[in-house]
């Protein structure tokens, strides 16, 4: 601490002028005022940052299970996606009228035949 900055220090004399321990004392309020001021305005900082974080975290949590969600749903489509392409694959060797549009493949070249596909339905 330096020379002359604790009130308690014996070696720093004042200038005796009237009214200086009057002086003096309001000094020693304002300082005490003031440390109790920023004591206070500390612990709400801090207090503010604790809950910021708490914050951050649970944002945090919230947004790893929307991605593990997410991914969950992705491994689901590309599983549909690729049942429904064999189901495609199977069902072109079936059905004649791909290979050349005409107004059969339009309006039903089986003429009443049609082979069922059975689709799973996936949940969501």
């Amino acid at each position: 601490m330096a020379h002359g900055s604790d009130s308690n220090d014996t070696s720093y004399t004042r200038s005796p002028s009237p009214g200086s321990s009057t002086r003096g004392s309001q000094d020693d309020m304002r300082k005490v005022m003031r440390r109790e001021k920023n004591r206070i305005a500390a612990q709400k900082s801090r207090l503010r940052q604790t809950q910021k974080a708490d914050s951050l975290h649970l944002e945090s949590e919230n947004l790893e299970k929307e991605n593990a969600a997410l991914r969950k749903e992705v491994k689901r489509l590309k599983e549909e996606a690729k049942y429904l392409t064999t189901v495609l694959s199977n069902h072109e060797s079936v059905c004649t009228g791909l290979s050349s549009p005409s107004s059969d493949l339009l309006y039903g070249a089986h003429h009443g035949y049609h082979q069922h596909i059975a689709v799973p339905h996936y949940p969501l």
